[in-house]
């Protein structure tokens, strides 16, 4: 009787926390959409939703955000401040912000940047210089492998593989089972105040804007689906840098890089020291002392590298 109490408890206790996670996950969700509604257009690739912003008039400028992150990265100042020179479209990568994850589960780069490509297309998008920031560096390379963009700009991209493994998170969810159990308890139960510590340590040794978490909207991120798409993306990462880095030298276009030599989330050394040399028409901009979001916290400088390329590439 002993054991059939104690199961009973323990089935009890298992069908208490899936209500309650679910109960939570649901109302996160929510309010997550009511506090960060959708800021621009939609438009449709192949029945796949894909989230933009379009602002400004002049050479076209394509700005590709990082992990964890969405367009809002990019509209909480550096749109305005660059849509007086240039036609800015600030997309959503797939599966994160608002725009639709790819189908049937890829989560490469190369498929990202196909979904990106065909998306601004739509837009009359033909020759444009293409930004990448942090993991948005990678699609913005693959891009340019794809179908050579007029320049590249690189704002602490990653680039080369690295050593080492990925920190315990990514390789606890790096299985499908691993995604289906973790990621609904991370995304019912991760603590704002957790949010705001990995915040502050992606700025190290900068620090972050005020609000900027709640400016850019993590509990978008912290959803299911796209907490799931950003924990795929990154575990499938290094595999693709090995194949790509093979074809850098052939990347014959203006390429701006500009890089902290304090980041350590996507470090100099690894990534863009190594980087420039393969690239046929690179110049390295190195900020001493900055971290990781030089868009945020040295935006005078990575406008001027957006302005060197539009003026290697003939655009201005």
């Amino acid at each position: 009787m002993k054991w059939k109490t104690l199961a009973a408890s323990i089935g009890l206790f298992a069908l208490g926390m899936a209500g309650a996670t679910a109960w939570r996950l649901s109302a996160r969700e929510s309010a997550a959409l009511a506090a960060h509604p959708p800021t621009g257009q939609f438009v449709d690739v192949g029945g796949q939703k894909v989230h933009l912003v379009v602002q400004g008039s002049g050479p076209d400028l394509v700005l590709i955000h990082g992990a964890s992150g969405n367009l809002r990265d990019f509209t909480m100042g550096l749109v305005d401040r660059l849509s007086g020179q240039y036609r800015v479209i600030a997309l959503d990568r797939p599966g994160l912000g608002y725009s639709d994850p790819m189908q049937n589960g890829d989560a490469s780069v190369a498929g990202q940047a196909r979904i990106l490509r065909a998306a601004v297309a739509q837009l009359g998008v033909t020759r444009p210089i293409v930004l990448g920031q942090s993991y948005g560096g990678a699609v913005a390379l693959a891009w340019a492998l794809q179908e050579q963009p007029a320049a590249l700009v690189l704002v602490s991209a990653v680039s080369m593989p690295w050593p080492g493994s990925l920190d315990p998170w990514y390789r606890l969810t790096s299985t499908a089972l691993g995604r289906a159990t973790l990621v609904p308890l991370a995304s019912a139960f991760v603590p704002h105040a957790y949010v705001g510590r990995a915040v502050e340590g992606v700025f190290a040794p900068d620090a972050p804007p005020e609000n900027y978490a709640q400016q850019l909207g993590v509990d978008l991120t912290l959803r299911r689906k796209a907490l799931a798409a950003n924990v795929s993306q990154i575990n499938n990462l290094r595999p693709e840098i090995v194949i790509m880095q093979q074809a850098y030298p052939s990347l014959h276009l203006p390429v701006e890089l500009v890089h902290g030599d304090a980041d350590t989330v996507v470090p100099l050394a690894i990534h863009a020291a190594k980087l420039t040399p393969l690239l046929p028409d690179a110049n390295l901009t190195v900020l001493n002392g900055a971290g990781h979001m030089p868009h945020h916290t040295h935006p005078d400088v990575v406008i001027m590298a957006i302005n060197r390329a539009a003026s290697r590439a003939g655009l201005r």
